[in-house]
């Protein structure tokens, strides 16, 4: 297996945008996180003042957004996430929890830049996001991942997350967490 490249992880700033933009336009990204918008939000939600807001049953702490940098400084990968009181399993359906597991929870998404599909990038990435002296409060971190994409769930697995989930949910998603 080749080496995993080492990546550096630094705030999501607008003068990034440019380079994270264009990734947004491949067909398969567009499946799996939608458009243009993702980043802007991710960048709106992280600077945005939040007290108080609940998401399925978990109280939001505060939102963290990164471009992760090769070691030549350029932008190889997009990561971040809400950070919760605790994680939640909830049912879309009903609206309800299902399960609580209790400690601080990071609910993550990463995009690798096309381009760069299959170097290693996303594994390396998630090691970043979760070895983050930011992120040392968390004891837990999830992801949600469709059942089909296959390189993303060798990426969280490359990374030390285990599945939490084996059934897709209702909104097709299987859950894999590391745990501190």
């Amino acid at each position: 297996m080749a080496a995993v490249p080492a990546l550096r992880l630094v705030p999501l700033e607008p003068e990034l945008l440019a380079a994270v933009l264009p990734w947004f336009d491949h067909p398969e990204v567009q499946r799996r996180l939608g458009g243009r918008t993702w980043p802007e939000r991710e960048f709106a939600l992280r600077t945005a003042v939040r007290r108080d807001d609940d998401f399925r049953g978990r109280q939001v702490l505060r939102a963290h957004s990164y471009v992760a940098l090769d070691d030549e400084g350029v932008p190889v990968a997009q990561i971040g996430g809400d950070v919760y009181d605790r994680w939640t399993l909830w049912e879309p359906a009903t609206e309800e929890v299902t399960a609580v597991l209790e400690g601080r929870a990071m609910g993550a998404a990463y995009v690798v830049d096309p381009a760069r599909w299959g170097q290693g990038h996303g594994r390396s990435a998630l090691r970043a996001l979760t070895e983050s002296a930011e992120l040392a409060d968390v004891e837990q971190f999830v992801l949600g991942i469709e059942p089909d994409n296959a390189a993303s769930l060798r990426a969280a697995a490359g990374a030390g997350f285990r599945p939490l989930t084996t059934e897709p949910d209702a909104e097709d998603m299987v859950y894999v967490r590391l745990q501190r």
